[in-house]
């Protein structure tokens, strides 16, 4: 069984705002970081209140992707999930704080 050192995994929150299912996820130990933005020395808090703290499964973090409306997706490895998985394209995010970030809104009809 691999270590949690070398295999720290994902952690992830499902918010429901009215209508929306909006996924949360970030790979785990970004948890309690504070992230620089910009030139003047703001932060942005990694925060277990918006990402969760429970750590899930490759299975539970696509689970919830499959419904989600929107997701706010943070770190490396989650980022790589969603590019393996189809749901973004290889190259198309950003960054927060130097960390892989990106966003997915579902547009439904």
């Amino acid at each position: 069984m691999p270590s949690e050192v070398t295999d720290p995994g994902f952690v992830m929150r499902v918010h429901r705002v009215r209508t929306e299912f909006v996924l949360a996820a970030c790979d785990a130990e970004l948890v309690g970081r504070e992230l620089p933005i910009g030139d003047a020395g703001g932060k942005v808090s990694v925060t277990s209140h918006f990402y969760g703290e429970r750590r899930v499964t490759r299975e539970e973090l696509l689970w919830a992707l499959q419904r989600a409306t929107i997701a706010n997706l943070l770190g490396a490895r989650v980022i790589r999930l969603a590019e393996e998985e189809g749901y973004l394209e290889p190259g198309g995010t950003g960054e927060l704080g130097g960390v892989p970030h990106a966003e997915i809104f579902a547009m439904l009809g």
